[in-house]
């Protein structure tokens, strides 16, 4: 990821998925969000190289190969970035490595390539490991942008934007038109010489879980192909205008919520077991705000596509409000609740979703440091999920969900518990680890989730450690 430094002093990204932190929630004004528009970007030294070349390829006739052997002579940045790292696979092995392993994930349709497997398992039990997982792809998608080769991006959101439209059925139940795949595999006839798609809505899945963040997912990877490759006339097409609107209708339809949150069952996202994040968990939340920031911009500006961002609009202010002061723990926070009393009865209640001090767990108190803070996993009527959970938090950065003094707390928390967080391992997907008692109940004794292990506190290499290093800001 690349950083340029502001007038006063602080970092910025310029990441295909960052939006900037423009201005406090009092003051953001989600109404003035415009159209992709040519801006002045920090890059480095190849990316530059490669857009100059770019350039000079519309007035040439010159073929790929000579590009490809311009491109080789350009002086290196020697600038330790993922950026400069994806476009130089021989600045460190094992750079080179991850593009071997990436081509070997590839998966072809038709002759076209439509993305990665979700792991090389040579295992008897890989389940359904060898299909192409939404959420999984995402990071590949954003690997092959940065390289420049968004084709395999731009098929992958035709595809499964195609199989959004199919008719989706558990058991008796049909699903609503919107929902977009968990994942899909090519099913090869070798009678016929004859390839299909085969999706997977959550009927297959172990739980039988409809996935709410794949659609999340599919909305931010076509903001970031608009934006790494300022080709809008994908995100223009009927056929995503379309696709945008049903997914947007699911999430923003009316119903008994009282919170401008999304109630959802355990198991919908990334941590696909039974994990307690059944309710309102920050993974789907930031998700779910990072996700309508990217559908307020890609929309196109007719009847339909105005209608969608004034909903969008309205949503955004109460959603941020919401997880900016429910959701946020702090020391100060932290002794709030502590203080916290119950059965308040009224609209001038402080404690308004009646949580009882004493479920506050021991460990909290320990891992809480004196500078710091992080969004926590859940919060529903009586209940406080104090986990730390690494994806939501991150997206809350990504996105501007978190404040810039919040995003400044969460770094800050990070490097006050590198050892337990992080230590010589990836990031963890959560912490503390379920244990115990607690294990049993919560997971329902799962072999996959014991402690530390899986989505239970595991180590996560997809979740880069190098990106979160103490020296951030």
């Amino acid at each position: 990821m690349d950083w340029c430094q502001n007038q006063n002093g602080s970092f910025k990204s310029t990441d295909a998925l960052c939006i900037a932190a423009e201005a406090d929630e009092e003051e953001l004004d989600f109404t003035k969000v415009d159209k992709p528009r040519p801006i002045e970007r920090c890059k480095s030294c190849e990316v530059r190289s490669l857009s100059e070349l770019s350039k000079v390829s519309e007035n040439s006739s010159y073929s790929i190969d000579h590009l490809d052997k311009a491109a080789s002579l350009q002086p290196k940045s020697g600038m330790n970035t993922p950026g400069s790292l994806v476009l130089d696979p021989q600045s460190h092995p094992i750079v080179s490595e991850g593009w071997e392993a990436l081509m070997r994930s590839l998966v072809y349709f038709r002759g076209q390539r439509v993305g990665t497997i979700a792991a090389m398992d040579s295992s008897d039990e890989k389940i359904n490991y060898d299909q192409v997982f939404v959420r999984d792809f995402v990071p590949s998608a954003l690997a092959f942008l940065m390289k420049g080769e968004p084709e395999i991006v731009r098929n992958f959101i035709l595809k499964t934007l195609r199989l959004q439209s199919w008719e989706k059925m558990i058991d008796k139940f049909h699903l609503a038109e919107g929902v977009m795949p968990a994942s899909f595999k090519v099913l090869h006839d070798p009678v016929r010489n004859h390839e299909t798609l085969i999706a997977d809505f959550g009927e297959s899945a172990i739980g039988r879980v409809a996935p709410i963040d794949s659609g999340f997912w599919w909305i931010i990877l076509l903001r970031a192909y608009t934006k790494s490759t300022g080709d809008n006339s994908l995100a223009e097409l009927p056929e995503c205008q379309k696709g945008m609107r049903l997914i947007l209708n699911l999430c923003l339809s009316e119903g008994f919520d009282t919170f401008p949150t999304l109630l959802c069952a355990d198991g919908c996202c990334m941590i696909d077991r039974r994990m307690g994040v059944y309710g309102y968990p920050i993974e789907i939340q930031a998700l779910f705000f990072m996700a309508l920031r990217c559908a307020l911009i890609l929309l196109k500006e007719d009847a339909e596509g105005e209608e969608f961002r004034e909903r969008i609009t309205k949503r955004l202010h109460a959603l941020s409000y919401h997880l900016r002061s429910y959701f946020w723990l702090d020391l100060k926070q932290l002794n709030n609740v502590y203080r916290f009393k119950t059965e308040e009865y009224s609209h001038t209640a402080v404690n308004k979703f009646n949580v009882i001090p004493d479920s506050l767990p021991d460990w909290i108190f320990d891992f809480m440091p004196l500078k710091g803070g992080y969004f926590i996993g859940n919060v529903s009527p009586a209940r406080m999920d104090f986990r730390w959970f690494c994806l939501g938090n991150c997206i809350a950065i990504l996105s501007s969900l978190a404040t810039p003094e919040q995003s400044i707390a969460i770094m800050d928390l990070i490097e006050s518990r590198w050892q337990e967080l992080i230590g010589e391992m990836p990031l963890k997907v959560c912490y503390p680890a379920l244990e115990n008692h607690e294990w049993r109940i919560i997971t329902g004794c799962d072999p996959k989730n014991t402690r530390w292990s899986y989505h239970n506190g595991g180590s996560w290499p997809g979740i880069r450690s190098s990106a979160l290093r103490p020296d951030f800001h």
